[in-house]
């Protein structure tokens, strides 16, 4: 009873320390509390997060379990160092409000923080539908091939909500300037995309079908 107790609050943990570490990363750089595009960002960001950690909680703690291991089961093609700069995609938007770089109108911040919490919503939706989506890439024994809901129409659904996060954040945060490092982002997923389908042709029976079905990896009639 008290490991499983310690479990649940080790699980509570991690978004917990997400949410906070996305307030400093957006509000240090602005050097002030009045950057209103990231409070509206980062509220809707963390209801959201909240809410899945409790719903998961409820229905099935392992998943949540499976998205804290971070340990990769197996060695898979490394990501260039360069693509890595797409990470001042989060922390300009505050230099960007404090130096007044930009001047993107309200409209279309209202607008592409509806579209990131869309997109964030629909990766919970991909989730439900998938339980064993993972931060790593792993096949566990009872593992089957998920074909239902958007994995009918896009073979890594997930990765699809991500990009469109990513992209649209930088509006949603009132910066221009910050969408040129987070379109790195769109590298660093396609080469996430082709480890984990080396691993699943080999190691998830029917995936091979499945990829003979549903064609297209992440964008439907593109790729």
């Amino acid at each position: 009873m008290e490991n499983n107790i310690v479990s649940k609050i080790k699980l509570y943990i991690v978004p917990i320390v997400l949410m906070l570490s996305t307030w400093i990363i957006l509000f240090l750089p602005a050097g002030t509390i009045k950057f209103w595009e990231a409070w509206i960002f980062w509220l809707g960001f963390s209801i959201i997060t909240l809410f899945i950690t409790v719903y998961f909680m409820k229905k099935n703690p392992e998943f949540l379990t499976r998205r804290t291991n971070m340990k990769q089961a197996k060695p898979t093609k490394k990501t260039p160092p360069f693509f890595k700069l797409c990470y001042f995609g989060f922390i300009l938007p505050g230099f960007d409000f404090h130096f007044h770089w930009s001047n993107e109108p309200g409209w279309l911040i209202i607008l592409s923080n509806i579209i990131v919490f869309a997109a964030y919503i629909f990766i919970f939706y991909v989730f439900k539908e998938n339980n064993y989506a993972s931060t790593v890439i792993k096949v566990e024994n009872e593992q089957q091939v998920i074909s239902s809901g958007p994995y009918s129409i896009v073979r890594h659904p997930m990765y699809l909500g991500m990009i469109s996060m990513m992209l649209f954040m930088p509006l949603a945060l009132g910066s221009y300037f910050s969408i040129i490092p987070m379109l790195l982002i769109i590298p660093i997923l396609i080469i996430r995309i082709k480890n984990e389908e080396e691993v699943l042709l080999i190691e998830l029976k029917g995936y091979k079908d499945y990829c003979l079905k549903t064609q297209y990896r992440l964008i439907p009639l593109i790729w």
